[in-house]
């Protein structure tokens, strides 16, 4: 996709795309989604920066049609598309996240959103290819 579009934007490119991917072959996709969510969301809580324990605590996994917590994203909510499994990280307590990941000019980074889809990105592409490859040979017996 395109650097130059919006998350917005590549959203409802990968929404018209999977759109013409057949429902038994998205049925089968959801709970793959969702483990593969929660594979993310287990490593971030890993290796989050554990001070207070609240930025762990405000890590959640957001299902297909569900709204995001409150201040997860952008400040405000967001309902993920049918075909989406979102993993977010604050609430009202938490909004310091992207300091930690990114640094500021007084403090390190302290790498942990990016180092945890590094860690389960293998498993979750091969998650996904076995899933499709499962329905597609069980739609198409030969």
């Amino acid at each position: 996709m395109s650097s130059n579009k919006t998350l917005t934007e590549q959203s409802r490119d990968l929404e018209r795309r999977l759109n013409a991917v057949p429902a038994e072959i998205l049925a089968a996709l959801r709970p793959a989604l969702m483990r593969s969510a929660e594979e993310v969301a287990a490593n971030m809580r890993a290796l989050a920066p554990k001070d207070t324990g609240e930025l762990v605590d405000s890590i959640a996994v957001t299902g297909p049609g569900e709204t995001t917590p409150a201040y997860a994203s952008q400040g405000g909510q967001r309902t993920a598309g049918p075909n989406q499994a979102l993993v977010t990280v604050g609430d009202a307590q938490v909004r310091y996240a992207h300091m930690l990941e990114f640094g500021t000019v007084k403090m390190e980074a302290q790498p942990f959103l990016r180092p945890s889809w590094r860690l389960a990105r293998t498993r979750i592409l091969n998650r996904m290819t076995r899933t499709i490859n499962a329905v597609t040979k069980k739609l198409n017996p030969k």
